[in-house]
């Protein structure tokens, strides 16, 4: 089977890669003979991408672009790539070619094979620092034992055969976790490994808040276990109550009195500590439902370049 196969490229802010990447990854799709689009998703960037993108996509009639009229991040520009490819099967892979292209020759292969999910699981993690490798160990930690899947070493990386495509655009969710919800989907799923190459050009636009906010919102929408959270806390406030309860109640019935005001004043704070952050638990998800409930689209696309009749 030799299906057209749609490469998925997100980029934000990539003026230095995104011509470099449509010759990479052209190169290297060409050379196996294997029939392709390229569509890149420009994420409201603030520098020339765009422009540098429609220059590539009237060089190469396999290159096609969509550009968000705003920053809405690369979750939905994923998404709105998966919406617009016309292949048979769609690869999804980062425009700073950390992601080897030519992995993709195995991915195409395996799909050939039968394969329907095909995930680019990482062997290495390439040049981070230890604050940032322990906080990604963690979030893949929580968000494993929240989709039932080992996600230790997920990635965007990954091909997904038309019939999952389909699946994940009639998604009604707004604020939906493509790395978690392609493995959830089910179907027949291998995967391969791949080492993460270094950045050639640019830097990576992750900061440290960026990805602590991209860790709590995947979580809490694909979890409903901080709420849980707040049922364990309010079991150890109980337990914690009992146990002092029962120390007074002693003390009182053998005459003496209880000493302790600091302790008092102490679990007082604790109490209305674990009160204020249930309440903030309660209200981020509160504020996740209104965003859902409001219906507002995922992204809004200003413009697209490429050629329309497909190549």
């Amino acid at each position: 089977m030799q299906g057209l196969l749609s490469v998925i490229i997100p980029a934000y802010n990539e003026e230095q890669m995104v011509e470099k990447a449509a010759a990479v990854i052209g190169s290297v799709l060409q050379g196996a003979d294997i029939p392709h689009e390229l569509i890149f998703v420009d994420d409201g960037s603030s520098d020339s991408t765009w422009r540098r993108l429609s220059d590539a996509a009237q060089c190469d009639s396999h290159v096609r672009g969509v550009h968000f009229s705003r920053n809405f991040g690369k979750e939905a520009a994923i998404m709105a790539g998966l919406a617009q490819a016309r292949g048979d099967c769609c690869v999804v892979i980062d425009c700073d070619l950390q992601h080897p292209p030519e992995k993709i020759l195995e991915m195409y292969a395996l799909w050939q094979q039968g394969y329907e999910v095909i995930e680019g699981q990482k062997s290495s993690r390439g040049t981070e620092s230890a604050a940032h490798a322990w906080a990604a160990k963690w979030f893949y930690a929580l968000i494993s034992r929240a989709t039932g899947f080992d996600m230790s070493s997920a990635s965007d990386f990954k091909l997904l055969d038309r019939k999952a495509v389909d699946v994940l655009i009639n998604m009604q969710e707004r604020n939906a976790f493509f790395r978690a919800l392609s493995s959830w989907i089910g179907f027949k799923t291998t995967s391969i490994s791949f080492d993460v190459q270094e950045r050639e050009a640019g830097e990576s636009k992750w900061s440290t808040k960026a990805l602590v906010k991209y860790a709590v919102s995947n979580i809490s929408s694909f979890s409903t276990a901080p709420m849980q959270l707040i049922t364990g806390l309010g079991i150890i406030m109980l337990v914690l109550s009992v146990v002092l309860g029962g120390i007074a109640l002693v003390q009182k019935f053998m005459g003496q009195a209880l000493e302790g005001f600091t302790t008092v004043i102490l679990i007082q704070l604790f109490s209305s500590s674990i009160i204020m952050i249930s309440l903030g638990i309660i209200g981020y998800y509160i504020a996740r439902i209104y965003d859902e409930i409001k219906g507002r689209p995922r992204y809004i696309i200003a413009d697209t370049c490429g050629d329309d009749t497909g190549p």
